[in-house]
């Protein structure tokens, strides 16, 4: 499933050891002469304490205000005949996805696979993209982080495919920006750079953490029966989810062959990142959070519905050798769910909705 470690018990002792506040709105202390505001993010409760934010690029409010300000701009390429921005793909009503499966780039090339949604990235240290070819287990030292994936978004002629020079020239003179630089970086000479250091600023500031189901954790709301079911299918082996999209984050951002295909011949897979054959057709377990914005699902958007992808984990399992050893139930084609067990587990994955998140005023279009 977009629907894949960890069991009930090691959820129920997470949500047990972790405990912290809420999300509070960005602060809006204005910028002093010793530098930009530090930004602290407010990890919401429950959530894991380990931050994926690199040393040479601290949050500060100057430089998360830039970052919106950049990422909604399509004067960002300095590309004449183009007005695309990170946002023309990436949708604040989809969970910063865009909703329709591939996207295509200044070039009219295709997205070498759907969409992932922008959604808790900040939490996450197993790599990015669908196959995590940006790590920071990557000896390149130029696909390590999420500055990096702003880079390839901004360059890539499935994307933006712009470049460094053309990038910063046009930001430089745009007469609203260099000040704006000046005070998240200490300088109004525009780089790409940091450029690319602000939207990724931004982008760590995008946290889902409000759903039904968040309320429900914090005692401030009840599931009814049948998502109470639901629940109980997702975190048990009978519908065997809780292995991949575990955690309050519902992702282990791991990497897994869900048994989609025998065939494989995807040169961006996770093997083609590490060599090992048990990595044939093995991609991302993404997130839930937010999944019924997220559609059309899987890596290559081959289902339409979320029905479709219940249907596929209950009795539509294809095998090969590849299959990671968590899908228990590959001989006997799926978990098997009666019609009700669909109804309950599907009616708990729409708990996952975060209305706060994709409303957020913080998040919106700054023009």
């Amino acid at each position: 499933m977009k629907l894949f470690k960890y069991s009930f018990l090691s959820l129920v002792l997470c949500l047990a050891i972790v405990s912290c506040k809420k999300d509070e709105p960005i602060p809006t202390t204005t910028v002093t002469n010793d530098g930009p505001t530090p930004y602290v993010i407010q990890i919401p409760k429950f959530f894991p304490t380990i931050l994926n934010i690199p040393a040479d690029n601290p949050m500060t409010v100057e430089g998360i205000e830039l970052g919106r300000y950049l990422f909604y701009d399509g004067r960002l390429t300095g590309k004449v005949d183009t007005l695309m921005s990170c946002a023309t793909c990436h949708h604040i009503d989809k969970s910063f996805e865009n909703g329709i499966g591939y996207g295509y780039g200044v070039t009219g090339i295709q997205t070498p696979h759907v969409m992932l949604p922008m959604i808790n990235l900040v939490f996450n240290s197993s790599g990015y993209f669908w196959n995590g070819k940006i790590s920071a287990s990557n000896p390149n030292e130029h696909n390590r982080t999420l500055e990096d994936v702003v880079y390839l978004g901004l360059t890539a002629p499935h994307e933006l495919h712009s470049d460094s020079v053309s990038c910063k020239n046009a930001i430089q003179n745009i007469p609203m920006y260099p000040p704006m630089f000046k005070k998240a970086f200490g300088s109004d000479v525009v780089t790409f750079k940091n450029i690319a250091k602000a939207i990724a600023q931004f982008v760590r500031t995008l946290i889902s953490a409000d759903s039904k189901f968040d309320r429900y954790l914090r005692g401030e709301a009840q599931l009814n029966a049948s998502e109470l079911k639901g629940y109980m299918i997702f975190n048990t082996e009978k519908g065997d989810c809780f292995h991949c999209h575990g955690t309050v984050l519902f992702t282990t951002n791991q990497f897994y062959n869900n048994a989609t295909d025998s065939v494989f011949n995807d040169p961006r897979d996770r093997f083609a990142i590490t060599g090992d054959p048990k990595d044939h057709g093995a991609y991302k377990a993404t997130t839930l959070r937010n999944i019924e914005l997220t559609g059309p699902y899987m890596r290559d958007g081959r289902f339409a519905t979320l029905d479709q992808v219940i249907n596929h984990y209950s009795e539509g399992l294809v095998w090969s050798p590849y299959v990671h050893p968590l899908m228990k139930k590959i001989n006997d084609g799926g978990i098997q769910l009666t019609p009700t067990e669909k109804a309950d587990l599907k009616a708990f994955l729409h708990t996952l909705m975060d209305s706060t998140f994709i409303t957020n005023p913080a998040f919106k279009n700054p023009f």
